[in-house]
């Protein structure tokens, strides 16, 4: 799709061929989630990125960062140096996008109480 046919329609997530679904899922996936967030809190290299999302393998990662780039939420920096050094950041985009994840985020951890209790509820049953 060329970015003048693409600008001039309407996204509707609930619909069934909408391209918006995409790259809502690569933004709430398991790995885009954390990786928005963590360049919310400033530019990261792809090892430090990696250590500050515990867990994603390195294929993962780079896949994440090649799709959340492709979709214009990140921009990737190569730095001049021996060897080579990449850098991650935000775009004004996934900035917005990524403030608007980080108070998910927040709402989930201040209340794993009650999503505890929950679950217990839920088990016992």
């Amino acid at each position: 799709m060329t970015e003048d046919t693409s600008s001039s329609l309407e996204a509707d997530v609930f619909a069934r061929d909408c391209s918006s679904r995409e790259t809502l899922q690569g933004i709430t996936g398991r790995w885009g989630i954390l990786v928005l967030a963590a360049l919310g809190e400033g530019s990261y290299r792809f090892s430090a990125l990696r250590r500050r999302v515990d867990g994603v393998s390195e294929r993962m990662l780079s896949q994440t960062l090649q799709s959340l780039e492709r979709d214009g939420m990140i921009t990737r920096t190569v730095l001049e140096a021996i060897p080579p050094k990449v850098e991650y950041d935000l775009t004004p985009l996934g900035r917005e996008v990524a403030d608007r994840l980080v108070g998910l985020i927040e709402v989930v951890q201040s209340n794993m109480g009650d999503v505890y209790a929950s679950r217990d509820r839920y088990d016992s049953r």
